[in-house]
């Protein structure tokens, strides 16, 4: 295939960009420069490593996916600081040891991303394409806008297609046979036949609730009825977005500016090409190039002799990325293809086509479709993006030197604000009383609400550091006022400490009755004497497949997880329904599927999916094998120290 796309990517373009890239900044702000830049590392996987730097944005990048996954399903919004537990982020972290795992087990198979999936890959993304066409000029201007260069995005693209080579071809191996197919299907549609009888949640327990039974639960139970800790505090607060600066600077200034950078607005030439490939097949010996080169030429011919281009390459190319698209490559400049297609492809006129072109991956013949001539955009053209360029700049400019000095102040002096403030014309701001979950404006923030509960802060009563609440967005803050967690009066919880005991006395009034019940079931009494003697409604269900919709799921799933019921022993089950309610249920009857009843189509459906259940789990089964034979040790401290 054609080495088009030096430093080029694919469909995971959005992954890799917007997820590693932006979702580390937008989300939990960018690094500020006072924050020192280390290396010591999270994990250590064999000869890799897993440092903080990569751990975080990984991280961040989860728990934005979560939060917006959550707010669409709930419509509501969600703290990050519920991820913030060391479940969720040795979640996170077994995602990132199994990856290293397996780009280690590449590494030792000598398993490489072939250059042909990489430049499929780019080619498909959308981003990339100009009228349905990759445009190479537009593909390096997304990567920029995007801080990335080609060869950071092809390192980052070729890590993440790595990760699937091997779980790829061990998923392949997994085989269904037609019995294992027949199986699953037999358990897929099972039916079973019950009978249960409800017992619906009892009324309110009555009797009488004494004043020192109340007040004997509630010590019990203080911790239930707190007022949280709260604290209220002083904080300065820098933002660039609201620094005054000079945003009308001379055109001298500017045009400076344009002279320095004039090779940025420089659009180079760039060609509209479409190619057949032909490979040289066998190993490639002279005999094979010859064969290879004959029958370029033969379709070099053809196109002589008036064959449409576009026909003859996707029935003949052997470049599966353009085949289908009449062998369309896009727009080319220099610098994007070999050196001896490039040479090829730039010395063509608009409508002519090349003689066969030999390269590493064969013999091309080259059609130029169009030409976009290179040009210079003029100082008026470019002058509105150097006056935005300019205003970043300057306001990047005062906003460091301003934050730099913020943190020396605040450190300097530990126990004030007002120096800073002073010197930096700041005003020090005051929050309202909030909890450690955060309150209103600025203390809803999850990192400024936890740097006011930090040690330093709560503790030893000094200024905070830093807090970043967002891309060149920080404060510093102090304690101005502490309440420390206090149990809520009795006379104001009485009612609700009254309403729990009810609860638990209905709670296990319920538990004991059905307990008391389902005691008697196969011994004192048959399901209908039962049924008969507490007058419950016995109900029957025949024919009920794992997935119906009309019951109950809590019920369905313990009829399906009940034991197939012996000829002279019957099989009950008591069944937790919640809200005290339970069910008594008989199972009578289990009923396999028939997979002899089903058509052709129906079967192979089911195989699909059987496969990919076995590929799955023979998947984990290789990772896991590879993991315990790979050394890998965890920094416990430098993980849960990890926080958005």
């Amino acid at each position: 295939m054609l080495q088009i796309l030096r430093g080029k990517k694919s469909s995971l373009f959005v992954k890799i960009v917007l997820g590693v890239i932006v979702i580390g900044f937008s989300f939990f702000g960018i690094e500020s420069y006072f924050v020192a830049n280390t290396n010591s590392d999270v994990a250590k996987v064999g000869g890799s490593s897993i440092s903080e730097q990569e751990f975080t944005q990984r991280y961040n990048r989860a728990v934005q996916f979560e939060m917006q996954r959550m707010k669409q399903q709930f419509g509501a919004n969600v703290n990050a600081s519920m991820f913030q537990t060391p479940a969720y982020k040795h979640r996170v972290l077994d995602d990132l040891v199994n990856e290293k795992v397996l780009l280690e087990a590449n590494d030792q198979l000598g398993l490489v991303v072939p250059v042909e999936r990489l430049r499929n890959e780019i080619r498909k993304v959308a981003a990339f394409q100009n009228e349905g066409s990759f445009d190479a000029e537009q593909y390096k201007q997304v990567l920029a806008a995007n801080g990335m260069s080609p060869q950071s995005f092809e390192d980052e693209m070729r890590k993440e297609i790595g990760r699937s080579l091997l779980p790829t071809q061990i998923a392949a191996t997994a085989i269904a046979t037609d019995s294992d197919v027949d199986a699953y299907l037999r358990l897929r549609d099972q039916t079973r036949d019950f009978r249960y009888a409800k017992l619906d949640k009892p009324a309110a327990a009555e009797g009488e609730i004494k004043d020192d039974e109340i007040e004997a639960w509630y010590k019990q139970h203080q911790a239930e009825f707190m007022v949280p800790e709260r604290v209220a505090v002083e904080y300065l607060e820098l933002d660039a977005s609201k620094l005054e600066i000079d945003e009308k600077p001379d055109d001298s200034v500017l045009k400076e500016r344009y002279e320095k950078a004039k090779s940025r607005y420089v659009t180079a030439e760039q060609r509209l090409a479409s190619h057949i490939l032909v490979k040289v097949g066998g190993k490639g010996a002279p005999e094979d190039q010859k064969a290879a080169l004959a029958k370029a030429e033969a379709i070099e011919q053809q196109l002589k002799d008036g064959k449409d281009f576009a026909t003859l390459a996707k029935q003949e190319s052997a470049d599966l990325g353009s085949k289908n698209q009449g062998g369309d490559l896009g727009w080319l400049d220099r610098g994007a293809t070999e050196e001896a297609f490039e040479n090829a492809l730039f010395s063509l006129a608009k409508g002519q086509v090349s003689a066969p072109v030999l390269t590493a991956e064969g013999y091309h013949i080259i059609e130029l479709r169009d030409v976009r001539p290179g040009k210079t955009r003029s100082f008026e053209e470019v002058k509105p993006e150097l006056l935005k360029e300019y205003a970043d700049g300057e306001r990047e400019r005062v906003y460091s030197d301003k934050a730099g000095r913020l943190t020396e102040l605040t450190y300097q002096n530990p126990s004030t604000l007002e120096t800073a403030a002073t010197e930096l014309g700041l005003t020090v701001q005051k929050t309202d009383l909030f909890a450690r979950t955060g309150g209103q404006g600025i203390a809803a923030n999850p990192a400024f609400a936890k740097a006011a509960f930090s040690d330093g802060v709560l503790v030893q009563n000094n200024n905070s550091d830093p807090v970043d609440l967002g891309p060149n967005h920080i404060a510093v803050l102090r304690i101005a006022e502490h309440k420390p967690a206090t149990p809520k009066p009795l006379a104001e919880v009485r009612d609700a400490v009254r309403a729990r005991i009810v609860a638990e006395r209905t709670s296990k009034q319920a538990k004991e009755h059905a307990d008391a019940l389902f005691a008697q079931l196969g011994k004192d009494k048959t399901f209908d004497a039962l049924a008969a003697s507490d007058h419950l409604k016995l109900e029957e269900q025949k024919g009920i497949g794992r997935d119906a919709a009309t019951l109950d799921s809590r019920l369905v799933s313990a009829v399906f997880s009940m034991p197939k019921p012996a000829q002279d022993k019957p099989s009950y089950r008591l069944v937790d329904l919640g809200g005290d309610s339970y069910a008594l249920v008989q199972l009578t009857a289990v009923t396999d599927g028939d997979p002899s009843k089903l058509d052709a189509k129906t079967r192979e459906a089911a195989r699909n999916t059987l496969q990919q259940q076995v590929s799955a789990s023979v998947t984990r089964e290789f990772v896991d094998a590879v993991r315990k034979a790979t050394k890998i040790s965890i920094s416990e401290g430098k993980l849960q120290d990890q926080n958005p």
